[in-house]
């Protein structure tokens, strides 16, 4: 896997910070409804959140954990597969990059 170009890398950054707050808040909102789950006893919500939580985070440190350029393709492809990137803000991104995410996601390259 070859590393990032210096642009691409500089744009990836700034996109890092603002999908990883976007992961966070998916997670946030996910949480919401196990909170307020009347159903459950208090102790079943909070291990439920807990659990969900813990499931989470695994998949968070995955793809935002380790920033560096010689990951950001990979790191890339698992914010987009997860439907975390915007087309506005992949389109940023060069050519190269976004035909090297494609192939990571086993699409065809544009």
């Amino acid at each position: 896997m070859r590393e990032i170009k210096e642009s691409d890398w500089k744009i990836f950054r700034q996109l890092h910070e603002v999908t990883l707050e976007r992961f966070c808040e998916r997670v946030l909102d996910e949480s919401d409804p196990l909170r307020r789950d009347t159903t459950r006893s208090a102790h079943e919500r909070y291990v439920a959140i807990y659990q969900l939580f813990h499931k989470r985070d695994e998949e968070l440190a995955d793809i935002f954990n380790d920033l560096r350029r010689s990951t950001a393709l990979l790191q890339l492809a698992a914010i987009k597969g997860r439907g975390l990137l915007a087309d506005g803000e992949f389109a940023r991104l060069s050519q190269e990059a976004q035909n090297m995410v494609a192939v990571l996601l086993g699409e065809e390259p544009g």
